[in-house]
């Protein structure tokens, strides 16, 4: 049987499962899946939206695979079973002919690996608008274009009509480089190049290996989850195609197809460490896309960017701005002044446009107009209605100029840097006069100027800002560390336990995102709790290292995703690196 010599990839074995967990590569649009219902079959959809073909921004989850059938035969074309063993370059197909072996051969093409010295191969299924067989495999035109081939003695080209599309055998005999590549692109040229089954292997086995190499180490009980993290940020690579200019991050392969402004800016926290440029780039993707107005978009796909949506209202919908504070984490690991002064002047026409063109009662606090734009979608924040002047949106906004009074010193613009300081003072004292509410002692958004008394972190957002007095601090960290409230089995939830809103089984009405605790952190660690710092990084470690795969969310009480949370998710993976790495260096604290 076939064992990797990396010590990575062999911590990483059986760890995807195939079922829900898509085998993928970096850059590839491919996900190759376990079939739930037929535990012996394969399918490949794509991670494309494809919205000319199926419109609707989420249609793509729904679609059906470009490829619902495929199975491992033998030399006359009959399925055999399997059981498979998972690792991030290569799946391991035990059967009772021999091993088959598969590995991604590019981004574009699966190799599938024959059993040694026995005629075998594959069968599929594939519903296209053009078909045509040859001697050694074929090809097929459609929405995408697919090619299959092998570089060993054919034995069956069996090629049939189904009657909506075409069921399709080759089987070959050959030695250990014998394989069957299934080559699936946009474009019209497809390439039939087959290689050597080992020389595949070894491309994918070092590929692999050195991603995981480059990762800094951490302590011993962090390992297994923080390099399948790894695993999650580098399987979730999407390769430059159609509006995407760069690499990207997507959320998840699985049901995020896409780059997201949040998401691209928590992904950069973790890329910081192993690979500069590609943490700058998740940055420069999304200002690649900015308006003439400074508004940079919620999302991009391959076909189109989201900047507007009719529902639940209709508004212009971004994310919040954190770009300019996860820049300056990037500098303080990278160094990489260029990066700072690439992206300066954007991110003063970004901010110029939350202040200039989101603050409808110009009182000096900047609003949400649709709910979406907070990142807290389905938040009871936006059960009232829009706009609503939010904690959290200022909160960030602090934050946001106090990173460009940080970059504008650095790149030698000192009166800048006093006026971003001198703005950023301004709103945390701002903050205070408008949102909080001595009684309660915490801060409260508001609609339509009346405080929206729904208790959640946001509410204790603003001692992130380092503005508050000591005695406010106090009490914002009290409110945190309640067991009844905040400080739950598994630290924060969305929405407090003890608030009638509270749902932990619905994204943010009550679930736990490692996305906020992470920036809790570092709101604790900055204000002087240092130790309260260290006990829910701890926790959030304990949490994602509770499950098999890392997801959106997570049930406080039980430390289990809701049905919905989706897997191997970006931002979660993320933050468990950097904390990881921060607990291990003992910078937490």
């Amino acid at each position: 049987m076939y064992i990797p010599s990396s010590p990575y990839l062999l911590l990483l074995e059986n760890r995807i499962r195939l079922a829900r967990i898509p085998f993928s590569d970096r850059g590839s649009r491919l996900l190759l899946y376990q079939d739930r219902r037929f535990q012996h079959t394969l399918y490949v959809k794509l991670a494309e939206r494809l919205t000319a073909l199926t419109p609707g921004l989420s249609a793509y989850r729904s679609r059906p695979p470009f490829i619902p059938r495929l199975q491992l035969v033998d030399g006359n074309g009959r399925p055999v079973d399997f059981e498979v063993t998972t690792y991030p370059h290569a799946l391991v197909f035990q059967t009772k002919i021999g091993e088959f072996r598969c590995v991604f051969q590019n981004a574009q093409t699966l190799s599938f690996g024959l059993p040694n010295g026995v005629a075998s191969g594959i069968s599929f299924t594939v519903v296209p608008d053009l078909a045509r067989p040859d001697a050694a495999g074929g090809e097929f035109k459609s929405v995408r274009n697919c090619a299959y081939s092998t570089n060993g003695t054919v034995i069956l080209n069996q090629f049939e009509h189904n009657g909506s599309g075409y069921d399709v055998i080759l089987t070959a005999e050959g030695d250990s480089d014998t394989a069957i590549m299934l080559h699936i692109q946009a474009g019209l040229e497809l390439s039939r190049e087959v290689l050597p089954f080992r020389a595949a292997l070894s491309g994918a086995e070092q590929r692999w290996h050195r991603w995981f190499a480059a990762a800094p180490e951490v302590l011993e009980p962090y390992r297994p989850q923080y390099y399948y993290a790894w695993w999650v940020l580098g399987n979730n690579i999407l390769s430059p195609y159609g509006l995407f200019r760069r690499e990207t991050v997507s959320p998840s392969k699985a049901h995020y197809v896409g780059a997201w402004q949040w998401d691209n800016y928590f992904h950069a926290l973790a890329l910081r460490y192993t690979d500069g440029k590609l943490a700058g780039d998740q940055i420069r993707f999304m200002l690649d896309h900015q308006l003439p107005d400074g508004m940079i978009p919620d999302a991009v796909y391959d076909e189109g960017t989201i900047t507007q949506l009719e529902v639940p209202v209709a508004a212009a919908v971004t994310k919040p701005p954190i770009i300019a504070w996860v820049a300056m984490h990037v500098y303080d690991q990278t160094g990489d002044l260029a990066l700072l002064r690439e992206i300066y002047d954007p991110l003063v026409r970004w901010n110029s446009w939350w202040f200039g063109l989101n603050d409808d009662d110009a009182d000096g606090i900047v609003q949400y107009s649709h709910p979406f734009s907070s990142g807290l979608d389905d938040s009871p924040l936006w059960d009232a209605g829009m706009p609503v002047e939010a904690v959290d949106l200022n909160t960030y906004l602090c934050i946001q100029m106090q990173a460009l009074a940080r970059m504008a010193n650095l790149l030698g613009r000192a009166r800048e840097a006093q006026l971003w300081r001198n703005r950023a003072d301004a709103l945390g004292r701002r903050i205070i006069e408008h949102f909080y509410d001595p009684e309660a002692q915490l801060f409260w958004s508001q609609y339509e100027h009346r405080p929206i008394k729904v208790l959640t972190p946001f509410s204790l957002y603003p001692l992130w800002t380092g503005c508050m007095p000591p005695q406010m601090s106090e009490q914002l960290v009290a409110h945190l560390r309640n067991p009844s409230s905040f400080w739950a089995q598994h630290p924060l939830p969305t929405v407090a336990l003890s608030d009638p809103h509270h749902d932990p089984q619905q994204m943010w009405r009550g679930p736990v995102w490692i996305n906020i605790n992470h920036i809790f952190v570092e709101a604790l660690q900055r204000t002087g709790y240092g130790t309260t710092a260290a006990q829910l990084a701890e926790a959030t470690l304990q949490l994602v290292m509770g499950q098999p795969d890392i997801y959106e969310y997570y049930h406080p009480l039980t430390g289990e995703p809701p049905p919905k949370a989706a897997p191997m998710f970006g931002w979660s993976a993320a933050c468990f690196i950097d904390l990881a790495i921060r607990m291990s260096r003992g910078e937490i604290g």
